[in-house]
């Protein structure tokens, strides 16, 4: 099992560098997102003096690469779709491997590359002038917050996509499902301004664990570090779901 899962992952991670408009898209989005986004909002965000000490690029930054790894999960589920369209998930099955062994290196690859945007961000980041008075200690914590919840929604969504045959409803239901997961946490603005009920999803929301502890570590601001004790139990809650329904109900056609 350890050498299909291995070969499976690989193949996962290296699918990407395949296709150049993929790689350049995956590389340039992230910094489009913070440049334009945050650009329009940070003078607006210094004047209402909700966003800390530091600049609105420093508090959106967290949240940005924690709203990437949502869609991180999103595209993953979008490779198993391919799998079976292409007819590769059928010969796949037709060797020893597990339908697990596919699930898990589905899942791992897709939060590995989740984390090649992250190097990304960070020097768009320093353009914008934020700095990043992080201790080793902290750098560890943040790339495994961002592991655990790029391995969570990719679990998700594959448990979404294991069962289905017609490609398009994975699709549906994912875009279902990342528009209030995205815009109900803390990610792009403090939860304190949002409504009660939108803050009842947010205080639930990973996203929100993931983006305040990165902030803390950024803005020097206490650091909850039961937000990666959170974000794990998400995570390991994702994987047995996915797990189990990928084991029972994966199809391919």
């Amino acid at each position: 099992m350890k050498s299909q899962l291995w070969g499976l992952y690989v193949r996962e991670v290296l699918r990407v560098f395949r296709n150049p408009f993929v790689v350049l898209v995956t590389l340039v989005q992230p910094f489009m997102w913070l440049a334009f986004f945050g650009s329009s909002f940070n003078n607006l965000a210094a004047a209402s003096g909700k966003f800390g000490s530091g600049s609105y690029f420093a508090f959106l930054l967290p949240g940005t690469l924690s709203t990437s790894m949502l869609s991180v999960g999103m595209f993953g589920s979008m490779s198993a779709i391919q799998d079976k369209r292409f007819g590769f998930m059928k010969r796949i099955l037709i060797t020893p491997t597990s339908k697990q062994t596919i699930f898990l290196s589905k899942a791992l690859g897709a939060a590995t590359r989740g984390l090649i945007q992250v190097p990304v961000m960070i020097v768009a980041a320093l353009v914008f002038g934020v700095s990043f008075p992080l201790s080793p200690i902290e750098w560890v914590g943040w790339i495994a917050a961002l592991f655990l919840l790029a391995f969570g929604f990719s679990s998700l969504f594959l448990a979404v996509t294991a069962p289905a045959t017609d490609w398009q409803t994975p699709g549906v239901v994912a875009n279902f499902i990342t528009m209030p997961l995205m815009f109900a946490s803390a990610a792009l603005f403090p939860s304190s301004s949002f409504p009660p009920w939108m803050q009842a999803i947010s205080n639930v929301n990973p996203i929100t664990f993931s983006a305040e502890l990165g902030r803390s570590f950024l803005l020097g601001t206490t650091v909850d570090w039961w937000n990666l004790g959170y974000l794990a139990a998400f995570a390991s809650l994702m994987l047995v779901v996915g797990y189990s329904i990928s084991a029972r109900w994966l199809k391919v056609e």
